[in-house]
């Protein structure tokens, strides 16, 4: 399951692809706009500068902007950041590997055999989206929906 902070580092970071790449964006009006409790959005944000997404400006006009164009910040990414390792099992980890410690042989393991093509489905899904994806399928999704919901003429009434 994601956890919040990769959910509320995904959000905030949808947030600031949204605005004027030439303006910071406040910690205060991404907490606001995305109900994140500031403290906790000030950590992720942090995180995120560290890890080379984000940049910051100091001071009143101050910030926070990508440093990276949307179409290369992944969601995979983003969440090995903040949840760690994609895989199910610590034996099928790429980059976290540990042998289980029930397992007799683990070239003879159906269950690492499985779930090492869960991890490898999973990992190349969110690799090859990115936060741009994000963007893109929002507007579709409100596109549908408001040609969806536009008013459709009335039948005369009896």
């Amino acid at each position: 399951m994601l956890s919040k902070k990769a959910k509320y580092g995904l959000k905030a970071l949808e947030y600031i692809a949204k605005q004027d790449p030439k303006t910071p964006v406040h910690t205060s009006a991404i907490s606001l706009a995305e109900s994140i409790p500031r403290k906790f959005l000030e950590t992720i944000l942090l995180d995120l500068k560290h890890d080379g997404i984000l940049k910051s400006k100091q001071g009143k006009n101050g910030g926070y902007n990508l440093l990276i164009p949307p179409s290369e910040v992944t969601i995979g990414r983003v969440v090995r950041l903040f949840d760690g390792p994609i895989a199910l099992l610590p034996c099928v980890s790429s980059n976290y590997y540990e042998p289980c410690e029930d397992c007799e042989n683990e070239a003879f393991c159906g269950l690492k055999n499985i779930f090492s093509e869960v991890r490898e489905a999973t990992g190349s899904i969110l690799d090859k989206l990115s936060l741009n994806d994000i963007l893109i399928r929002e507007r579709a999704l409100k596109k549908k929906t408001s040609n969806s919901t536009k008013a459709k003429p009335r039948s005369p009434k009896k």
